[in-house]
């Protein structure tokens, strides 16, 4: 079986926002009447629960928030919600004074045209996008009448699967005001009794521990409740701000007196399946490690050092080899050695001496593998009743031997033929994760992305600690003959200690009087079979009579756990066989009122006496996947989670993010065309951008309302004595003397390895790996290593237009090796800065307030505005909101813009 995942994850976020967006003032207004504590903006948030009910791991979550606008005027009420990547939401609610309006779960299709009718007409939507690790972030907002009282209830269900022996339902708890009313709780049901009950939370004190939190369990029930008061949640006595901000964490398990358990209600069962005391059968692992030049620095260090602690976990009598993998394929040992200490002090001291450089042969690395471990298997060097695994690590894309990803996926497939699972972890974001969870997933095992961070060598031995012990394999779960329908997956490779085994289906007879399921698996010395019997009609009646299940609870998870592995299966389907995937997916998502990848949720509300449309939509993992959703999600395109961005497009528009504050600052640069202005320049690393201005075709009379952009873009690396050119016609690559050109019609991509050379950090030897990648008439991405990457928007219009020239965009989606020397009228905004915006007050334009900016010891009046952005779309764009620093950015910009001015693009 894979090791299980995640369970219920919750982080509630809800704040008073003003109907333009405004930031939230920390300051009461003088001379006004009398507000409420914990009123921000005008709006009291004065009431939110987190409602968890667990039945037989198979959880129910409500999340409400209730708030009124005590303002003289409308005001923007916005609720945000951070759900589990693996719940599927079901229901969404807003009641404005008393008045209720459903959601509506729709095939995506039906829904993305409700929603792009919307969109034409200038309505708000609301939108489901990744947040970091575990979560999705579900956003909507309602413009609210003053004195008006909104209600936001949003339901999702999900199973919680067993990790490392125990349920986690993790809860993200960050509210950001004082709250009147605000409470967690969670009661749980499990017929098997619960064994362990425990929580706790990061930002709690013991005293605020003591009295506001309560847990307790007894037999099969258990309950958590979080009941803070106002003054509890004072970040201290005399503070107006919530120290309620980190993670809340319910940990269980159950009781098992029984390795399986069979529930069964309305004719849907359940089987779970987690056996405690067997020996761990020894395996043999083959580690496939991407030492590539992508991998230099601290993700080679994180790798080290976790496969070091993993080596200390190792048991004797497993047996184990690492292969290295770059241009090259490298092998510690010739073949599998047992896992003896003289041996492991070997492995230690080879693993200390592992270092980066090259490509990354992904193709050749797996493939060795498993020709070792087929090999060890036929000539019997290893254990008869041995299992055998392969982990493969890497953090990039195939781009040497063979670099197709299906013909990979073709030779690996043939080469296991079924025998043993692939477990694949991609280290980042720079990847193909699609494409490694789909070979995982064909070969009976899973991938799992390892984050980018100060733990991710803990990621990866905790992944290793999941399948570290597997206690049986060729897991067969069988049921009596003509008596069961609509089995989900019954048959598993490897059972691993602390997951568990979870199989639903619905019985023929629904008279049936007694059930049978017997579970059959080889373990360490010989083979098993574990067999259930249940009395059906006994089993229903103790069910029913239990206080609070909810509704047909086994069907529901049974229609979970069916879409999932649909869903899984339709990732390696082609054709006919994934259309019938898809069609059956799509039915149940319909039926059961599923948001899935293939539904959204459709909320139609009032607002301004017209209709407004909201849309749910759930994201994928990967970028592929995200591209397909059709509401809000596929038209804001990406957006990157937790690195800020940087863009120039149209006018010229500068574009700053700034993600500690999750709101941008924008400006523009008047200058005459034919100007050459600098974008970045980093004497560090070499690396320079340029941008050319251009002009309309027919300048206007009027010279404040001439439109400028940049025809023409310079992009140096000093480091590879590279130059690259792009017009609206062409792109040209120079290497020293050596000159390429493209065209805009070309789909191509270009890669070239770079002088090993200093590179952020600057005691760092780092190998800048060139990759250009020009998408016909689209735009063109340019890499420089492992965290410098920009990419270019081609704007076509009409060749006829009167006035109007093609133009570009230049987009800055990673800088993080960029270094802190970097300058230029982009790359000063590269290092971290603040500012605060303050005295937000109506303008002449009522749509664009005006506020005053504190931003490097300067006092600028801005001003409310929007740009687009246009990474996925040229000829849309999405919507970014922006305080505006008017006079050519002046007080924002170090110095003044005419200092950006340079005599060429080069």
């Amino acid at each position: 079986m894979a090791p299980a995942l995640w369970s219920c994850l919750i982080l509630v976020l809800f704040s008073g926002l003003v109907a333009s967006g405004f930031p939230r003032s920390p300051f009461r207004p003088v001379g006004k009447r009398s507000l409420p504590e914990g009123v921000v903006d005008g709006i009291e948030v004065y009431s939110t629960k987190i409602s968890c009910t667990v039945t037989s791991r198979f959880a129910h979550n409500v999340v409400t928030t209730r708030a009124v606008n005590r303002a003289e005027k409308a005001k923007e009420v916005s609720f945000d919600v951070e759900l589990p990547k693996t719940a599927f939401i079901t229901n969404f609610t807003l009641t404005i004074d008393g008045v209720t309006y459903p959601g509506n779960v729709k095939e995506k299709e039906v829904a993305k045209k409700q929603y792009e009718k919307a969109v034409s007409q200038g309505k708000t939507a609301g939108l489901v996008k990744a947040s970091g690790r575990k979560l999705e972030k579900f956003t909507v907002s309602v413009n609210l009448a003053a004195g008006s009282k909104v209600t936001f209830e949003l339901t999702y269900e999900e199973l919680l699967k067993r990790h490392k022996g125990k349920y986690e339902m993790y809860l993200k708890v960050q509210p950001k005001q004082l709250v009147k009313h605000f409470e967690i709780e969670a009661d749980i049901f499990e017929p098997q009794g619960i064994s362990m009950l425990d929580a706790e939370a990061s930002f709690i004190t013991n005293d605020l521990l003591g009295s506001a939190l309560t847990k307790s369990f007894s037999g099969k029930k258990g309950r958590v409740s979080f009941k803070p008061s106002l003054e509890q949640q004072r970040s201290c006595p005399t503070c107006t701000d919530s120290l309620l901000n980190g993670d809340f964490t319910i940990t269980y398990d159950v009781n098992r007196e029984s390795p399986a358990n069979v529930q069964i209600v309305n004719g849907y069962f359940v089987h779970f399946f987690a056996p405690q005391g067997l020996p761990a059968v020894p395996k043999n692992v083959v580690f496939v490690i991407d030492i590539s030049g992508s991998m230099t620095g601290r993700k080679i260090q994180q790798t080290r050092e976790a496969l070091l602690r993993i080596l200390g976990d190792v048991k004797e009598n497993d047996y184990l080899n690492f292969i290295l993998f770059s241009s090259d394929v490298t092998t510690w040992k010739d073949s599998l050695v047992q896992a003896t200490p003289e041996n492991l002090q070997e492995a230690r001291a080879f693993v200390r001496n592992i270092h980066s450089g090259g490509m990354t042969n992904i193709n050749d690395g797996l493939l060795r593998a498993i020709s070792m471990l087929n090999k060890a298997r036929e000539e019997h060097k290893i254990p008869e009743r041995s299992t055998s695994i392969v982990i493969m690590l890497t953090d990039g894309d195939a781009n040497v031997g063979e670099s197709r990803p299906e013909k990979i996926q073709e030779n690996v497939r043939n080469a296991i033929s079924g025998k043993f699972p692939l477990y694949n972890l991609g280290f980042g974001n720079n990847l193909n994760y699609n494409f490694l969870e789909s070979m995982a997933l064909e070969n009976h095992g899973l991938a799992r992305r390892i984050y980018e961070d100060s733990d991710a060598d803990l990621q990866l031995q905790g992944f290793y600690e999941e399948v570290a012990n597997p206690l049986l394999t060729n897991v067969e779960v069988d049921y009596p003959e003509n008596a069961i329908l609509d089995l989900t997956q019954n048959s598993y490779q490897h059972f691993y200690d602390g997951s568990e085994i979870v199989v639903a289906g619905r019985l023929l007879d629904e008279d049936l009087n007694s059930f049978k399921a017997d579970v059959k698996g080889h373990g360490a010395t010989n083979d098993l079979t574990f067999t259930e019997e249940v009395d059906v009609k006994e089993m229903e009646k103790a069910l029913k009579e239990q206080e609070y299940i909810f509704g047909n609870y086994i069907e529901r998870l049974w229609a979970y756990l069916t879409i999932e592995q649909l869903l899984d299966k339709r990732k390696n389907a082609y054709g006919e066989e994934k259309e019938n995937l898809t069609a059956q997916a799509l039915d149940l998502s319909l039926k059961y009122h599923f948001v899935t990848p293939l539904t959204s949720m459709v909320v139609t509300k009032p607002e301004d006496s017209e209709d407004q449309t909201a849309i749910a939509d759930k994201p994928g993992e990967d970028a592929e996947a995200r591209s397909v959703a059709p509401s809000l999600a596929y038209l804001t395109n990406y957006q990157p989670p937790q690195t800020p961005y940087y863009y120039v497009d149209g006018d010229p528009h500068f574009i700053i993010q700034v993600s500690e504050k999750d709101d941008a600052i924008c400006f523009n640069i008047d200058e005459d065309p034919g100007t050459v202005l600098r974008l970045i320049q980093d004497p560090v690393t070499g690396l320079t951008v340029n941008g050319q201005i251009t002009g309309d075709k027919i300048a206007s009379p009027d010279s404040q309302t001439r439109k400028t952009y940049f025809g023409k873009l310079g992009i140096a690396n000093a480091l590879m004595d590279l130059r690259i050119e792009v017009t609206t016609e062409k792109i040209t690559l120079w290497n020293g003397a050596v000159q390429s050109t493209f065209s805009w019609l070309d789909t191509v991509t270009i890669t070239q390895d770079g002088p090993w050379a200093p590179w952020p950090p600057a005691d760092l030897l780092f190998s800048p790996r060139l990759s250009v990648t020009i998408n016909r008439k689209k735009n063109m991405a340019v890499s420089f290593g492992d965290g410098v990457t920009f990419v270019v928007i081609l704007h076509q219009v009409w060749k006829k237009h009167p006035d109007h020239h093609d133009f570009l965009g230049f987009y800055v989606v990673d800088s993080h090796r960029m270094s802190v020397q970097t300058h230029g009228l982009l790359g000063q905004f590269f290092h971290p800065f603040d500012f605060k915006v303050s005295d937000v007050h109506p303008g002449p334009d009522p749509t664009k307030p005006i506020a005053t900016m504190a931003v490097k010891n300067h006092q600028l009046t801005v001003t409310r505005g929007s740009q687009k952005d246009y990474r996925k779309d040229a000829s849309i764009g999405t919507k970014v909101v922006c305080w505006f620093v008017h006079n050519n950015g002046e007080g924002l910009i170090d110095g003044v813009h005419t200092d950006y001015i340079i005599p060429s693009l080069f």
